[in-house]
């Protein structure tokens, strides 16, 4: 052994040396400041051996390098940017160090290279990959670009075009598609990865691959004419801009910065990849961006943490087919896990059946499946229009109807049928889960399992935790989660929970602004560019009116002092007049089918006149105004989600909100868009609209915050 770190080794194998990365005090490859301080040692151990005649680049892991740690980012963001270009350049001379060994090199991808772990391989000759192996540069998704050569090296080894979409989507690409562009030279088995090092070695030594050649392009400016250049670059820039929007600028900052660097060799360009470095970290995107890495980072130990003595579930049920039934199978069905779909009624059935085959039949489309594959999806989930074999099953999803007395009538049924460890979840989205166990024989089996719709696309589940909730049905819960795909965050009972808890105060801000006269339509155009998704009316038609009012009045009784609207909402006159949304075409917009079959939204004058019936002013409000009033109401109400303990951090209230509701990631959740508005100036916000109700109460917890100084993000 010529070197023998903590996170790094170099070893000698024959004639050729081996640099591996094997963290020692943990189960994951990152560059850290531990590696970085490694380095050095190991490079001189690599070019003191005069005899070695090629390096090898591999990991002991069951993966390669998942990336720089993210956790140690931040500490670096507030560095001033002259601190941040140094440490930079003293990390690209090391990687230059790599590149530049008097000796043939290849890196070894058995698992996932992502960031900074690409950049490594970048810097060697040859790379070869296991067919697992996924690679990319997803610094753009965090709101930077690749800093240690990434937007250097990448397009003079793939093209500009590449390059320019590897790095703008953030994307892991397979090692077959890395193959097919040049950023891997082979993929084969993982018994055959080191012996395609050493034949790809050999064949450069023997001069049957000329790899100071393929080096001479990484060094050298990029082969494009100033016409090709422009047309790559200029074009993409223009798609990049109109797809990632204003509040996005890394993407577009990426592909300038290898315009202009394409004219230009290695250490020129570099200098332009790690000024535009430091120039993004000081933006609050990118901070906000990694703290929302870092957020899904923390839920994903908390789940960890529940099911470290949990068994896989092996068998699930859903009770109530339909759209959500059937997303509910589909989805427990596409990961593996057998499901038994029941309804009292063939129709549902047949509608929850429709789902599962549509969703599958869009993948089919799309190449990502082959038709065996949908069969034997489809084949996981048994229809039954009875209880049968429902005591096989360890976790049975109640998805009917959001009625309570309908679920306390039911539920007592299922329970009867179930083995005694099974676990009873409902998937009710309002209503309180401790009511609802008061029904049944072991509410200590019984739970909340809350999906979001579309099912298939939301990534959040909300675990709700009754006050006679077992540790192991919560963790069972969670594990079926996690093999379903989804990232859980559990949750105690209350209300709303957290996710619907705090979504209704901010419709109901919305409601006072429509009150105060205040057009519908440009409130969704100013939240819109706030970042949220759809702004609240057309939220509301996607919801459906129906639904939206049934819930709202839930949160009413239980909320009265701030959720009970003094007067006529104009979600009670849309519904009372049967406007309900996308589900049957008319709500605040109308709809009508495109097509590819989806809903499209159009402006309906008609709706006016119902609008002018809840109408009690006519006040000036500004942007910034609507802003204000729509965003109190959810911040202060999930400060008391937080301080009456419904969640245990802000991280996981922010995470819900970005993951349940499509809270802006660029913002980061609530709490920490307060955060940085500032608590003080958030108080102050509260007393300005306090003649507005409880609504605009600032809670205890934040006003004390703020006086001290503090923060709910305290970096």
């Amino acid at each position: 052994m010529l070197f023998n770190g903590k996170h790094l080794q170099v070893d000698k194998h024959g004639d050729y040396l081996h640099l591996i990365f094997n963290n020692q005090e943990g189960s994951s490859n990152v560059i850290n400041a531990a590696v970085i301080s490694e380095l050095p040692n190991a490079l001189k151990a690599i070019k003191s051996d005069n005899s070695a005649k090629a390096l090898i680049i591999r990991s002991e892991k069951d993966h390669f390098i998942f990336g720089a740690d993210i956790t140690e980012f931040l500490g670096h963001f507030k560095k001033p940017a002259s601190e941040m270009e140094k440490w930079l350049l003293e990390v690209h001379t090391m990687f230059n160090e790599i590149e530049d060994l008097e000796m043939p090199t290849v890196t070894c991808l058995n698992g996932l290279a992502l960031g900074g772990g690409c950049e490594v391989a970048l810097t060697t000759d040859f790379r070869v990959a296991v067919p697992k192996a996924k690679i990319g540069l997803p610094e753009t998704q965090l709101g930077i670009l690749p800093g240690w050569g990434g937007t250097v090296r990448l397009p003079r080894m793939v093209g500009a075009d590449n390059a320019i979409e590897w790095i703008t989507s953030g994307k892991h690409n397979r090692a077959s598609d890395a193959l097919k562009i040049g950023a891997v030279d082979a993929v084969v088995e993982p018994d055959q990865l080191l012996n395609a090092a050493n034949t790809l070695i050999e064949r450069a030594l023997t001069g049957k691959v000329d790899y100071k050649a393929r080096r001479q392009r990484k060094l050298q400016p990029l082969d494009l004419t100033k016409v090709e250049a422009t047309m790559a670059f200029s074009t993409a820039k223009g798609f990049v801009a109109g797809k990632a929007g204003p509040n996005y600028p890394a993407p577009v900052k990426a592909i300038t910065v290898m315009e202009q660097a394409c004219g230009l060799n290695r250490a020129e360009a570099a200098s332009l990849e790690i000024k535009a470095f430091a120039e993004l970290t000081k933006t609050p995107t990118a901070a906000n961006l990694v703290a929302v890495f870092l957020g899904d980072q923390y839920v994903k130990k908390v789940s960890k943490k529940w099911t470290k003595n949990t068994e896989n579930i092996q068998r699930g049920a859903v009770l109530g087919a339909g759209i959500m039934g059937g997303g509910i199978a589909y989805q427990s069905a596409s990961r593996g896990i057998p499901v038994i779909m029941k309804d009292i009624n063939h129709d549902a059935i047949e509608l929850g059946l429709t789902e599962a085959t549509k969703l599958l039949g869009k993948q089919l489309e799309r190449g990502k499946i082959k038709p065996a594959d949908m069969a034997k999806t489809l084949n996981m989930i048994q229809p039954s229009l009875t209880y049968g074999e429902f005591d096989t099953v360890n976790v049975v999803v109640e998805a009917i109807v959001e009625n309570v007395k309908v679920k306390k009538a039911v539920l007592p049924e299922v329970e009867k049928q179930l083995g005694p460890k099974a676990v009873l979840a409902s998937n009710t989205s309002t209503i309180s889960i401790t009511d609802l166990a008061t029904s049944l024989q072991r509410p200590e089996n019984f739970c909340g399992m809350h999906f979001f719709n579309p099912v298939h696309r939301m990534p959040l589940v909300e675990v709700i935790r009754g006050k006679k909730t077992s540790d192991e049905a919560v963790a069972a819960t969670v594990q079926y989660s996690l093999q379903m795909g989804k990232t859980p965050i559990v949750v105690n009972d209350c209300p709303g929970f957290l996710v619907n808890r705090v979504l209704f105060p901010y419709f109901n801000g919305f409601n006072l602004l429509i009150e105060d006269g205040v057009d519908y339509k440009r409130i969704d155009k100013v939240m819109e560019k706030f970042g949220w998704p759809m702004g609240p009316a057309y939220l509301m038609d996607v919801v459906g009116i129906d639904t939206g009012d049934h819930a709202a009045s839930i949160m009413a009784d239980a909320f009265p002092d701030r959720m009970q609207m003094p007067n006529k909402t104009i979600v009670q006159a849309l519904h009372g007049e049967k406007r309900l949304g996308q589900k049957n075409g008319v709500g605040f917009y109308k709809y009508e089918v495109d097509k590819k079959g989806r809903p499209k939204k159009t402006v309906d004058p008609t709706v006016d006149a119902i609008i002018k019936t809840v109408v009690k002013g006519n006040k000036d409000v500004t942007d910034e105004e609507i802003i204000e009033r729509m965003m109190l109401p959810m911040i202060f109400e999930c400060a008391r989600c937080l301080e009456e303990k419904i969640v245990e951090t802000p991280q996981e209230v922010d995470m819900g909100l970005v993951l349940g509701l499509g809270f802006p990631p660029f913002r980061a959740g609530a709490l920490k868009y307060a955060d940085d508005v500032g608590l003080s100036k958030v108080v102050e916000l509260g007393q300005k609209y306090a003649s507005l109700g409880a609504l605009y109460n600032p809670t205890e917890g934040i006003k004390a915050l703020a006086s001290s100084g503090k923060s709910y993000y305290q970096i």
